[in-house]
């Protein structure tokens, strides 16, 4: 609930946007590099509608890092960067009717019209997809860049020459520099094929269209794009050396012409009533259109009063954005399943009376947890009122108390796990529930078995999830190690329905490619929790080889069965335990975690290492190096902000060159390099004894060694 600006003090509201800009800043970063936004669209203009209206209040404090000073988010590293000739920027949001007419008010006040002058718009589906910006020189394309922070984007011109839809060279008379803007979206259709295809592959199903046709743009390997359907809708202009064209209607018949698709639901409106006759047209339509939209925007026709009217701050005065609300839609709510995931996690599923929202029938929603299902105080009878915005798993949302069959009683979360019958424990501080089964949990077992076989793991081909899930059932097999076993049951295998003697020869062909397998890939495969591919490759290349990792995580273990207590620091829980929570980016929630999977009572974990380890030859950490590298080896930490790279650029670097970069400053640490603002890491360096650098001289030295 957002406390009223009127009982806010200076300083609340000065903390308030403190708190805004950095939550934020780190959603921007979510959606527009991660493809991975843990919050609605609606939640997240809501959080810019707050910070608006504050500064609104008290413009005295707007932030020099205020959402409204800046664009999406910076480009993410792995691509080169392109600067826009002419700044990509974003749209203000209308939310309501009102604030339509707002804007036609603020246009026409803007530009001192008379009431009898007719303010045309041009209104078009707003495509929920990436936005993109295309360079033609000549006719021929030769450049393309996300939007990024709006001055600097992503350039990603490989991946977009791999989309049909964006022509190659121009058709018609086209200026000698043009810089078209549009967006790259994915259709249902497409979007439900991918996520089928990557279910078969047991990769993790893409959240969205959005999500997936920015995913798969951001991909380093173009192979990889061009086997994903994009499509790409025209709708502006960036840079031109010669423009021609009077209003925005016009321009998109040239694009057309130039031959570039344009949106067939694209209409011409004189007027607020027109323009909101046009809106809720859309809105009645849009399930049918094939591909996801969010709203409607709407521009002023004429080009000479777009020029005239210009832009603020991060936002043009010509244009706005009118959002659908998430569509919602009621149903009964006929039981709530408990379903097991890889780590054990009990997760609560509405089973529902199926009903159709955006022209998906959905029957199933998430519940997310027992608090949320508490908080709502949802009961089976209930009728629910469920909310897709595009997710995979639609959410519920709230319950009609007044339809509340006599018999509902509150929901219990159960104590037991529904697959193995072993105890499910919620931990201090966790809002989930887990099966302590582990292994001999057979929804646990099969949902590890799938990870194991993952792409980023060791990545079988022809061994999908239906065919774990099929092997499993029948007990062929039962744990990894019983994968790389299967040449013993080729006969069997082969009498399978839907297999054969071709089918079974390459399963095992690509099995036997797999039993050499590089340390962080074995690390990743174990489906650990919190223990991704980056935090993997961290362990492998602080332990180098198999067993001394696995060596050091039993010491971890052992440490922190005898030592740990609520409040304790790493370097009193153990050494062992110290060294591994000095790992950059790995933490107490990390080290427990492989604690957890290392304690001597975990026996079935224990059984499968010893397992893997007699059927596979597990490859020591490498890479590449460059020769006598002067900080090859050495431990090094970054603390304070750098000013002439990221931390990101900063840590690449010195890894390439050998060393190990830490989180934490200890007697092991050889080099300590501060930025500005640099806090207690730089004292405990000095009180040490550890050589501390400036970013100047931690330069020079790289410098010298390249």
């Amino acid at each position: 609930m957002m406390t009223d600006i009127s009982m806010l003090t200076e300083a609340e509201v000065a903390a308030e946007l403190k708190s805004l800009a950095a939550k934020i800043a780190d959603h921007d970063v979510r959606y527009y590099q991660e493809d991975a936004p843990t919050i609605s669209d609606a939640e997240y203009d809501s959080l810019r509608h707050r910070n608006q209206i504050l500064e609104t209040a008290f413009p005295h404090l707007i932030r020099e890092d205020s959402p409204n000073k800046r664009v999406g988010a910076p480009p993410a590293s792995g691509f080169s960067k392109i600067e826009h000739s002419v700044p990509m920027l974003s749209l203000g949001n209308a939310f309501n009717e009102n604030d339509v007419i707002e804007f036609f008010a603020r246009v026409r006040r803007y530009l001192g019209l008379a009431k009898e002058d007719t303010v045309t718009l041009v209104g078009e589906p707003k495509i929920d997809g990436l936005s993109i910006s295309l360079r033609y020189v000549n006719g021929q394309f030769r450049g393309a860049a996300t939007r990024g922070d709006g001055k600097v984007g992503e350039n990603v011109t490989a991946n977009v020459a791999t989309i049909r839809e964006i022509p190659n060279r121009l058709t018609g008379e086209y200026p000698s520099v043009l810089e078209i803007r549009g967006e790259i979206y994915m259709s249902h259709a497409d979007f439900h094929a991918l996520n089928e295809k990557r279910g078969e592959a047991n990769e993790t199903p893409f959240a969205n269209p959005r999500n997936a046709a920015a995913g798969s743009l951001r991909q380093l390997d173009s192979a990889i794009t061009s086997e994903r359907a994009l499509r790409f809708f025209g709708y502006s202009w960036g840079e031109a050396t010669m423009f021609t064209a009077k209003t925005q209607w016009d321009f998109l018949q040239q694009l057309k012409g130039w031959g570039f698709p344009t949106n067939p639901e694209t209409r011409r409106c004189n007027s607020p009533e027109e323009i909101m006759a046009f809106y809720r047209s859309i809105g009645e339509k849009r399930s049918l259109f094939g591909y996801e939209i969010d709203g409607v925007v709407y521009k002023v026709d004429r080009v000479d009063w777009q020029e005239r009217l210009g832009f603020i701050s991060r936002a043009p005065r010509w244009a706005i954005a009118h959002k659908f609300p998430a569509e919602q839609v009621q149903t009964v709510l006929k039981r709530i399943d408990i379903q097991v995931g890889r780590t054990g996690a009990l997760t609560p599923v509405a089973r529902l009376d199926p009903v159709t929202v955006g022209g998906v029938v959905v029957s199933n929603a998430t519940l997310h947890n027992e608090d949320y299902i508490v908080e709502k105080d949802i009961r089976i009878g209930d009728t629910v009122t469920i909310q897709r915005a595009g997710d995979v798993i639609p959410q519920v949302l709230g319950v009609s108390t007044n339809k509340r069959p006599a018999h509902a009683r509150p929901y219990e979360a159960p104590d037991h796990c529904p697959e193995c019958g072993s105890l499910a424990v919620r931990e201090t501080g966790e809002a989930v529930r887990r099966c302590t089964g582990g292994l001999i949990c057979p929804a646990q077992r099969i949902e590890r078995l799938k990870h194991f076989v993952s792409r980023q793991a060791f990545d079988i081909d022809g061994l999908g999830g239906k065919h774990i899930e099929a092997l499993g059932a029948d007990g062929v097999i039962d744990r990894p190690g019983d994968i790389f076993r299967l040449k013993s049951r080729r006969d069997e295998l082969i009498k399978r329905e839907g297999w054969g003697y071709k089918s079974v020869e390459r399963l095992l062909s690509a099995i036997e490619l797999r039993r050499s397998i590089g340390l962080e890939r074995l690390i990743y495969s174990l489906g650990i929790r919190h223990v991704g591919e980056t935090t993997a490759r961290l362990l492998a290349s602080n332990y180098y080889s198999y067993d001394a990792w696995r060596s050091a995580m039993e010491r971890v273990s052992q440490e922190r069965n005898k030592n740990f207590k609520e409040e304790t620091k790493p370097e009193e829980v153990g050494e062992a335990y110290a060294e591994l929570c000095s790992i950059d980016t790995i933490g107490m929630s990390v080290a427990d975690e492989l604690a957890r999977f290392f304690d001597i009572e975990n026996i079935d974990n224990q059984r499968v290492l010893d397992d893997l380890n007699e059927e596979l030859t597990i490859q020591p950490f490498t890479t590449t190096q460059f020769a006598e590298s002067a900080i090859s080896g050495k431990t090094v930490v970054f603390t304070g902000t750098l000013e002439t790279m990221t931390r990101s650029e900063a840590k690449t670097r010195a890894e390439v060159l050998g060393a190990r970069v830490s989180g934490s400053v200890s007697k092991k640490t050889d080099y300590v390099i501060v930025g500005t603002d640099a806090g207690s890491k730089a004292r405990k360096a000095e009180e040490l004894g550890v050589a501390v650098l400036s970013e100047e001289d931690w330069r020079e030295l790289l410098n010298r060694m390249s």
